[in-house]
Formats: structure tokens, C-alpha cells, sequence
């Protein structure tokens, strides 16, 4: 790696469209889990209701699977 050279940058790269495209946009975009998904969106609604971030969540899994 050269000096200076980031492994994560903020700009938006050609082959990033991909990735972008096959992520869900919404909870119902995900499939199965339909009592965590509930869940979640409940703990969303309540963090936006007091104008506040989502409290820490912890998502469990193996690689691959889209916990990011």
C-alpha cells in the first residue's frame, strides 16, 4: 500500500453500483426474520420519536449474509 493511500474512501465508485443495487432500501425488503424485523422497526420508530439515534444493535451472523 502506498503512503497516503486509504482502504476506505467517502467517494462513490463505479463498481460500488452493484452492491448498492442488490441492498434492501427498506425493512420490507428483507427476507424472513419477520418477528426481528418488527422488532427493529419498533425501536426505530421510537429512537425517531424522541429525535434521537437508534440505540446500539448488535447484528449476529455469518460473513456474507449483509449485516453492515
Amino acid at each position: 500500500m502506498k503512503s497516503g493511500e486509504h482502504l476506505v474512501a467517502a467517494e462513490f465508485r463505479t463498481d460500488d453500483a452493484e452492491d448498492v443495487a442488490m441492498r434492501p432500501q427498506t425493512l420490507d425488503e428483507f427476507i424472513g426474520q419477520h418477528h426481528l424485523r418488527d422488532n427493529l422497526r419498533v425501536f426505530i420508530k421510537a429512537a425517531r420519536g424522541r429525535g434521537d439515534a437508534l440505540d446500539h444493535v448488535l447484528f449476529h451472523g455469518p460473513p456474507g449474509l449483509g449485516k453492515t
